[in-house]
């Protein structure tokens, strides 16, 4: 892992993209940008790993994809959060939270 990016942690990009979708349907690019945009462009996702979790949470049901066509006038697939992806979105972030705070405390240790 190089200084200048940060590569996601197992787990971290599920809940990444779940909370990109909060606020209505996005395509896979509009999730990458969000991402790099909330994060002031730390992280930065790959598109084989984006497309691989969207793949994923999608025969979860955690999230439901419909075609459109996006802003460039292109056809794109949508994603939206489903109900089962919304509360899977709080329990998630719950233990990640737990998860990132507890590691905080271990790296504030003198």
């Amino acid at each position: 892992m190089n200084d200048d990016n940060l590569d996601l942690l197992k787990g971290t990009l599920d809940v990444l993209v779940l909370k990109a979708l909060t606020w209505g349907p996005r395509h896979g690019y509009g999730v990458a940008r969000w991402i790099e945009d909330v994060t002031g462009g730390t992280l930065q996702v790959e598109e084989g790993a984006l497309y691989h979790a969207l793949h994923r949470l999608e025969k979860k049901a955690w999230v439901a994809g419909e075609w459109g066509v996006s802003d460039a006038n292109r056809r794109a697939k949508y994603y939206t959060l489903t109900t089962v992806g919304r509360r899977q979105l709080a329990v998630r972030t719950d233990t990640w939270t737990r998860y990132a705070e507890a590691v905080f405390a271990a790296l504030r240790t003198a």
